[in-house]
């Protein structure tokens, strides 16, 4: 048999194979049944075509629902740019952030259980945390910057460690004292536990107060550490048995076997010294089970995420979550005096600020104000993304989500922009 003989009885077979939905959500019979437009959507799908010729992303998986019909569930350009292979709908990203809403529905169900409070300090479950101390910075009289070390004047919580008001932080290289440190402990070492983990975090300086400033950081990492506390299992194993196993998100885990390496999505070559991102592969397998950034996923599993979110806690009969409990997942959960860290502009548009109209909820960013933010959207709308390119929003008021599938770091924000622009100038009907 011929090599392009092979490759076309192969799309053949997996085009028969793949449902007209996904995973249950049925497909609408056309973009209008649901609101949106024909022609206007292929406008995202040229602008997704051109920005594959022009290598600015290698491909992309798009999934839009409305009124919990797919409106549109397409793919563009390569799953493996170099290798020539296409990009399909059931192929499998590193989801990096997108990890972060899953842990949190992990919380929230033994909130929900009576095993963990909001309220609770983290040190009930992670004892060591009672005595980090917060580092405070002050500038002497010759410009130079000395630190001294303060007991925390709240305790950290869980809902601090939910909507990012920890004082935790990201490590980074530069002047910032702690960040640094973050580094020199090696906080992110992929052969830990978490148990290692957190004991790590809980030696080193906070960077602020709890409670006082907005911190992207390890934050839900050490919430993933809480979830085995909590429930007395391994994170993974928890979230396979409560999460994904209920809901049929059979791509969704920290690494896949083997036998589904080949639907792996690869990064291309790209940035100002035209590198290779370093996304590891699918099926790669480390001890450590990142909370804030581990896991894999495809659009549809992801899509079954959100539709339970969509559906008020429960999908297909499998109830995960009280009405009460999604909805204060998806309020603004951050204080009106909160401040930003000085880092947080390299958010942009997508940064949950007052000034933009946005805050924090209990896993995601949320959208209180329908101006302010560049990006079209409805008031509580939430969102967020990975650091690989993965992105998804969900409008309760449209009664939509979307879930777009890329491996291209350098690309993420562009086109999240975007996808943004060009979903809603397509949705014209009610």
């Amino acid at each position: 048999m011929s090599s392009i003989r092979a490759s076309v009885l192969a799309a053949l077979a997996m085009s028969i194979a793949l449902p007209a939905g996904a995973q249950g959500i049925p497909k609408a019979q056309s973009p209008e049944e649901v609101g949106f437009v024909s022609t206007r959507l292929k406008r995202l799908s040229d602008r997704l075509n051109e920005g594959v010729k022009n290598n600015e992303l290698p491909g992309a998986v798009v999934l839009i629902a409305r009124n919990g019909k797919l409106a549109m569930f397409d793919s563009f350009g390569f799953r493996d740019k170099e290798a020539k292979v296409p990009m399909t709908n059931d192929t499998i990203f590193r989801i990096a952030s997108m990890t972060k809403p899953i842990v949190s529905v992990a919380t929230m169900l033994l909130v929900e259980e009576g095993r963990i409070t909001l309220a609770d300090p983290v040190s009930r479950y992670i004892p060591a945390f009672a005595d980090t101390k917060v580092s405070v910075p002050r500038k002497k009289e010759d410009g130079t910057v000395e630190y001294t070390l303060q007991p925390q004047v709240r305790a950290m919580t869980v809902q601090d460690l939910m909507r990012h008001t920890s004082g935790l932080t990201y490590g980074a290289l530069g002047a910032n004292v702690v960040k640094q440190s973050y580094l020199d402990m090696k906080v992110n070492d992929r052969g830990q536990t978490n148990a290692e983990m957190a004991d790590k975090l809980a030696k080193l300086a906070l960077l602020y107060q709890p409670g006082t400033t907005w911190e992207y950081s390890m934050s839900t990492d050490v919430l993933g550490r809480v979830v085995e506390v909590a429930s007395g299992m391994p994170l993974d194993k928890f979230i396979e048995e409560r999460i994904t196993k209920p809901l049929k998100m059979g791509d969704t885990a920290f690494e896949v076997g083997a036998d589904k390496k080949a639907r792996g999505a690869r990064p291309m070559k790209e940035g100002p010294k035209n590198e290779l991102p370093s996304v590891p592969e699918v099926t790669e397998k480390f001890v450590w089970r990142s909370g804030g950034g581990g896991m894999v996923s495809t659009a549809a599993d992801y899509a079954r995420f959100l539709q339970m979110f969509a559906n008020g806690g429960q999908l297909d009969g499998v109830r995960l979550l009280s009405r009460k409990s999604i909805d204060l997942m998806t309020a603004d959960a951050l204080p009106p005096d909160i401040r930003m860290g000085e880092d947080m502009w390299r958010f942009e548009a997508l940064e949950p600020s007052a000034r933009m109209g946005q805050g924090f909820g209990l896993g995601f960013a949320v959208r209180n104000d329908q101006g302010r933010s560049p990006l079209p959207g409805s008031p509580n709308d939430y969102y967020w993304g990975g650091a690989y390119g993965t992105y998804f929003w969900h409008d309760p008021r449209e009664r939509m989500y979307v879930v777009f599938m890329m491996q291209s770091p350098a690309a993420r924000l562009r086109y999240r922009y975007l996808m943004r622009d060009l979903v809603y100038q397509a949705l014209i009907g009610n």
